[in-house]
Order: C-alpha cells, then sequence, then structure tokens
C-alpha cells in the first residue's frame, strides 16, 4: 500500500462571482521514501494541493466537491479538525513557501522549533532544547545553541529556509511536503537546500513532495513527476522518461523555456499567452489557446489522461500524431 493515495480530488473556492473551481480530479500515489515532483506555472492548483493534503484550506469559503486523500490508509477526509492537528507534524509536515512570512518575527527560532515538538510530545524542557539545537545542526546551522535565541530577521535567507526544515523535521513526519522550496534564493544556496532535502529523505526514510516550477529542480530531485495545468494533470511519469519523452505540449514548453549551455539565442524560449483564468476555463483542453498543435477536435471536451507508454500518462488527442 502506498504511503498516500489521492484520488480524484477536486477543489472550489466561493468567490463574488459564484464558485470557481481550483482544482479538478486530481489523482496520484505516493510511495515511502519517494520523491514527487509537481511542477506548473503559478495558478495552476499546485499549492491548493498541498493545501488540501495538509487540510490547511480555509473552510469557507474553500470547499472539498469529491475525491478522497488517504494517508497510511487514513481518508484524510473524515478526520476531525483536533485528528488532523495531531498527525501534522509526526505525520505530514510542510514547508511553506515563503519563510520570512512563514515564522513569526517576534519569537526566537529556537521557540518556534521547540513550539512544534511541545505540541506533540511530552518531554523534559532540557530535552526539549536539546532536541531543537540538534535539528539545527542537522540542517546544517553552524553554532547552533547561538543561533537558538535569533530573531528570523537576523537570518540570511538560505537561513531561514533551513530553520523553516527544522520545525518541519523535529518530529520525523513520514510525508514531508515542500512548496518553492528554493524560491527567491540564489543558485547556491538552492543546490545547498535541494542536498540536503535529498540527505535527510534518505537519514529519516520519509516520502517527499517538491512543488516547484523550476524543471532543474525536478531533474535533481524528483523520482516521478506530476504537470498540472488550469487545475489539472496533463502529464504524470517517472522524471526520467518525462525529460527524455515529453508527450503533452505543455511538458514540452516548459523544458524548452530552460536555456542550455550550448544554446546561443538573444531571446530565451517562453510558452506564449497565460493560463486561463478559474472562472473563465474553456469547456475542451485547457491548454490548447496556447498551443501550436491544437485542432478544432481539442475544444471538444477535456481530454482523458491516458497510458502511452508504462507508467506514462498524458491528457492530449494528438500525443500519437506527434509523437
Amino acid at each position: 500500500m502506498s504511503l498516500l493515495e489521492v484520488e480524484n480530488l477536486t477543489t472550489a473556492f466561493q468567490t463574488s462571482n459564484g464558485q470557481v473551481t481550483a482544482i479538478e480530479e486530481i489523482s496520484f500515489t505516493l510511495d515511502r521514501g519517494e520523491i514527487l515532483g509537481i511542477v506548473g506555472e503559478s495558478g495552476s492548483g499546485k499549492s491548493v494541493t498541498a493545501l488540501a493534503i495538509m487540510g490547511l484550506l480555509p473552510i469557507p469559503p474553500a470547499r472539498i466537491l469529491g475525491g478522497s486523500i488517504r494517508f497510511d490508509g487514513t481518508d484524510l477526509l473524515t478526520l476531525s479538525r483536533r485528528a488532523m492537528q495531531r498527525l501534522r507534524g509526526p505525520g505530514i509536515a510542510m514547508v511553506f513557501q515563503e519563510p520570512m512570512t512563514s515564522l513569526n518575527p517576534v519569537f526566537t527560532i529556537g521557540e518556534q522549533i521547540m513550539e512544534t515538538i511541545r505540541a506533540h510530545e511530552t518531554l523534559p524542557k532540557a530535552d526539549v532544547f536539546a532536541r531543537a539545537v540538534e535539528m539545527l545542526e542537522k540542517v546544517g546551522i553552524a553554532s547552533a545553541v547561538r543561533r537558538m535565541t535569533d530573531y528570523p530577521h537576523q537570518l540570511s535567507g538560505g537561513q531561514r529556509q533551513r530553520v523553516m526544515l527544522a520545525i518541519a523535521l523535529v518530529c520525523r513526519p513520514r510525508l514531508l511536503i515542500a512548496d518553492e522550496p528554493t524560491t527567491a534564493l540564489d543558485v547556491t544556496i538552492q543546490a545547498q537546500i535541494l542536498d540536503l532535502l535529498l540527505d535527510l529523505r534518505d537519514e529519516f526514510g520519509m516520502a517527499i513532495i517538491i512543488i516547484t516550477h523550476n524543471m532543474g529542480v525536478i531533474a535533481e530531485t524528483a523520482d516521478r513527476v506530476l504537470v498540472t495545468y488550469a487545475g489539472r494533470v496533463v502529464e504524470r511519469a517517472p522524471v526520467a522518461r518525462l525529460f527524455d519523452n515529453p508527450l503533452h505540449p505543455y511538458t514540452r514548453g516548459l523544458l524548452a523555456c530552460v536555456p542550455t549551455l550550448d544554446q546561443d539565442t538573444d531571446r530565451l524560449v517562453a510558452i506564449p499567452g497565460n493560463l486561463p483564468e478559474p472562472s473563465r476555463r474553456p469547456s475542451g483542453c485547457r491548454f490548447s489557446a496556447r498551443c501550436d498543435h491544437a485542432i478544432s477536435a481539442c475544444s471538444g471536451g477535456i481530454p482523458e489522461l491516458k497510458s502511452f507508454e508504462p507508467d506514462h500518462k498524458a491528457a492530449c488527442i494528438r500525443v500519437r500524431d506527434l509523437a
């Protein structure tokens, strides 16, 4: 049995313009120790999927319209608020996108790490402090004992991201969700954070979901990839197969946007147009308005996610034509 099983998850938000669907029929599984990358542009539904798994969607205005989320055999959508609070930390933990807004500016980083431990475990005060220091050392914070009394504004961006990892991992979760863990960090610090995630995965044996728009991050860390567009999954595959043979035009467009060392051009490649607004999504293929290969049949209905190769699925009616 997989550690996490998400099946046909559909969520919506109530707005002044009526109910707007955010994600539709999202399905995937995640095994123990596996890293799943969820990639797509802003507005594709990546973070909403993560918040739904964590039980952190604001209800209302959010609503779960259908589907199930099973974690280690338990349907999370049936749990009470208190039961979900107990699960967060030792079961599922999350590193949010912007550490400066996720960390409380009026509490020291040591207090924020120890607060997580006290919420889930009953330990002597000295043991709580020692556990927090140990976790800071594991995530690469130098002079960890002294840093326990620092406030978030006294740390660099990379250090704040490491503190967020320490808070998320201090209770040894079985699943870590990392939402854009390298955003706004320079490339050197990005590489250090990604290497740290891989090392901690091996040490703790946890599964990881990495949410990103960066295909380079996916290539370096993920075992399998979920490509999302306008709230739906458009391609799902093992990472090597996706990079070797992308099937969906959107995936091909994302890969084409990544510059290569042998590329000699004045302009970077970009996918024309923008994602459709959630309240104005087309009835057919969501990507058709931006796709160079679209035909009239693409507007006839939402394409089904079909298998074209072993463990490789895509939602495009022209996959065979474009192969």
